[in-house]
């Protein structure tokens, strides 16, 4: 069986990421009414259906001008191009850079589809310990931080060759 090519590697893992994020995000939608809550592990998490109109932690959620959809779509796009730009990069230097590359952009794009269906991002995962709340997120957000992780991974495993010296994986 043959290595499947990082471009497929992108496509699928992106795809699962979407799918993922927006079957949870329908199943909240279906089953919660807005900011309701349902314990899951007690003194621990919740799930707890939440619109968030702002960015990362509710960044600009208070501010309900009508340039803060357009500012968060267009961000997204930005990050997107970059992503495609970094995967173009950094395929050939190991398949976890296309796994990392792929899972941000399946959380970019299911948070973007969100923006575009809704106005806010639907969030519901909700962790706690004691009075102090984590922000709510969902998979999408996941997704983006584990992708960052193992970007961030993948400059160890697959460290660039030193200046005149040979390098070989």
């Amino acid at each position: 069986m043959r290595k499947p090519d990082s471009y497929s590697v992108l496509i699928f893992v992106a795809a699962a990421v979407i799918v993922a994020d927006q079957l949870t995000k329908w199943w909240i939608l279906a089953q919660f009414s807005l900011y309701e809550t349902r314990i899951i592990i007690p003194g621990f998490f919740n799930l707890t259906s939440i619109r968030n109109t702002g960015a990362a932690f509710g960044f600009l959620a208070g501010n309900e001008s009508g340039w803060r959809p357009w500012f968060f779509g267009i961000i997204a796009l930005v990050a997107l191009v970059a992503i495609v730009f970094l995967f173009r990069q950094y395929r050939d230097k190991g398949s976890l850079y296309a796994y990392a590359l792929a899972s941000i952009a399946g959380g970019a794009i299911g948070n973007l589809i969100d923006r575009v269906r809704f106005g806010a991002v639907v969030d519901f995962l909700d962790f706690y310990i004691g009075r102090y709340h984590w922000p709510a997120f969902n998979v999408a957000d996941s997704a983006i931080v584990v992708g960052v992780g193992l970007f961030l991974l993948a400059g160890f495993v697959y460290p660039e060759p030193e200046e005149g010296g040979s390098h070989t994986r």
